[in-house]
């Protein structure tokens, strides 16, 4: 399968990275049909010489089924190239954990405080499905009954199967005496 991928460059801790067609078996820095771009995360954002991308050939590979990496989707996203990614930054990465679990109990907090004008008139809108809940219910406890019923009567039908069975056996008795022959 064809991938458009990174392949590291540079120095130790001073990365710049090439944007290139790879079939995806190949080593991440190792063997590539195409390069198509670079990007080199140490600029700033603003700098046009972060990214460099050719766009009719990133265009030619997309359309003959290579598939991008999620970075390089995000990318080529940001260059407006293709869409952008559903998965996309995740802001809270950098806040420390302690202060994320603050806003989170923050989070948690408000919306009960919200629901609880709405939980008055909910009640009434809950009543019926209670109801409905044990309606559903009674069902499934004839459900059993009916399966009673059903069990005690089959006792009486295997009583004539049992007959049939002997009569059954008989031709079985008479092929092992073939057998013997």
């Amino acid at each position: 399968m064809l991938k458009l991928r990174l392949s590291r460059g540079g120095t130790k801790k001073r990365p710049v990275y090439k944007v290139v067609v790879a079939d995806s078996r190949f080593a991440r820095d190792g063997r590539f049909i195409e390069k198509v771009g670079f990007f080199n995360p140490l600029l700033p954002k603003e700098k046009k010489e972060r990214v460099g991308l050719e766009a009719e050939r990133i265009k030619y590979w997309l359309g003959q089924g290579a598939q991008p990496t999620t970075r390089v989707a995000r990318i080529l996203g940001e260059n407006e190239l293709m869409p952008m990614p559903a998965n996309g930054n995740n802001p809270n990465k950098a806040v420390p954990k302690k202060e994320r679990n603050k806003k989170e109990e923050d989070n948690k907090e408000a919306p009960k405080a919200e629901a609880a004008p709405a939980a008055e008139a909910a009640p009434a809108a809950e009543a019926p499905k209670e109801e409905a809940a044990p309606k559903a219910e009674a069902p499934k406890a004839e459900a059993p009954k009916e399966e009673a019923a059903p069990a005690a009567e089959a006792p009486k039908e295997e009583a004539p199967k049992e007959e049939e069975a002997p009569k059954a056996e008989a031709p079985k008795e008479e092929a092992p005496a073939e057998e013997k022959k």
